[in-house]
């Protein structure tokens, strides 16, 4: 197994500096430029070549290229030229809100998605599996701003069952200790600020949940499929093995190969920043501080984002990769 992790290990370090260099020259190419972004409307052909200078933009690529691994290498991306503040001050300030939405989201897509996939695959051509394929077919299908603004309207505004948008309420005075709402207010005994946080936080998670727990609803019914038709299966049933040994240790264990590939790539979806849904929810993390960046041409805070989200999905692959050796034994020699 040790073997196994430092070769995958040994494998992300030539991943994460190929992205590096899309990184760079991507925005590098962007038009304007970060020195017309930071002087905006002030920016004339003289004071873009004199910032230019300044930050060194005007000095040959690979130097460049160079500087900016540096700096990355350090967790120096500068300041941000919306805001002033340092790049990943903002950073970690939004990051808590974008993984308490995103692991609630998974919790969500996970615990629905697996039991309902093998249902719809132990159930075929029945009712139930007909309804699995098609909510999950819609939940794929329906765009994400769309299906939040819907339940905004449903549950907030029309019943009023559930707070519309934001973190916690206005004037709530809750005690911030680790910048996530529901665990601050469980560990200052804030109960009330805890189920504020846990209410705020539903709808936006329910919306960023859909598409992750459609795709494992997919992904898990086609993976049981393939595995109850297989000669082991028939093999241990001809045996006489309980059906609940048969379900756990030959059927599930199998069948969560593939699942578990999906749901890392949606970890690192997550991860990275649901865009729309922070921004219909008004949530505050980092997909707004992306959203922002975009916009805002703000170089300094995109490198950043671009290069965390491509850490997360290589981070989130390596673990992928290590559950794989986990659940089968055989991955280990591959």
């Amino acid at each position: 197994m040790l073997r196994f992790v430092v070769r995958r290990l040994l494998q992300v370090v030539p991943t994460l500096l190929l992205l590096s260099v899309l990184v760079f020259a991507w925005l590098r190419s962007l038009p304007g430029g970060p020195a017309a972004a930071l002087l905006g409307d002030k920016a004339t052909p003289e004071k873009v070549a004199s910032l230019n200078h300044v930050m060194g933009l005007d000095q040959p690529i690979w130097t460049q290229y160079v500087r900016f691994l540096g700096r990355a290498l350090t967790g120096d991306f500068g300041s941000s030229l919306v805001s002033g503040d340092k790049v990943m001050t903002e950073i970690g300030r939004a990051m808590p809100a974008t993984i308490e939405l995103a692991v609630m989201a998974l919790l969500i897509a996970i615990a629905v998605g697996i039991p309902m996939g093998y249902l719809a695959a132990t159930r075929r051509g029945r009712p139930l599996d007909s309804a699995t394929i098609i909510a999950s077919l819609v939940g794929v299908a329906v765009p994400v701003f769309f299906l939040g603004y819907l339940l905004k309207a449903v549950f907030a505004v029309k019943l009023g069952w559930l707070p519309p948008s934001g973190r916690q309420s206005i004037g709530l005075d809750a005690t911030r200790v680790t910048g996530f709402a529901v665990f601050d207010g469980l560990i200052t005994r804030e109960f009330d600020a805890a189920w504020d946080a846990f209410a705020h936080l539903i709808l936006p998670a329910v919306t960023v949940a859909t598409i992750p727990l459609a795709v494992i609803v997919r992904i898990t019914r086609a993976s049981v499929l393939d595995v109850l038709g297989s000669d082991y299966i028939r093999t241990a049933r001809a045996k006489g093995l309980a059906p609940v040994t048969i379900r756990g240790r030959h059927v599930l264990r199998n069948a969560l190969l593939p699942v578990s590939t999906v749901i890392g790539l949606q970890t690192g979806l997550l991860l990275a920043g649901a865009v729309l849904t922070e921004t219909v929810y008004v949530w505050g993390g980092v997909g707004t501080l992306l959203s922002e960046g975009i916009y805002r041409h703000d170089y300094p805070r995109l490198q950043a984002l671009l290069l965390m989200g491509a850490l997360v999905y290589v981070v989130v692959n390596l673990l992928v990769d290590v559950s794989y050796a986990v659940i089968d034994p055989r991955v280990r020699v591959s």
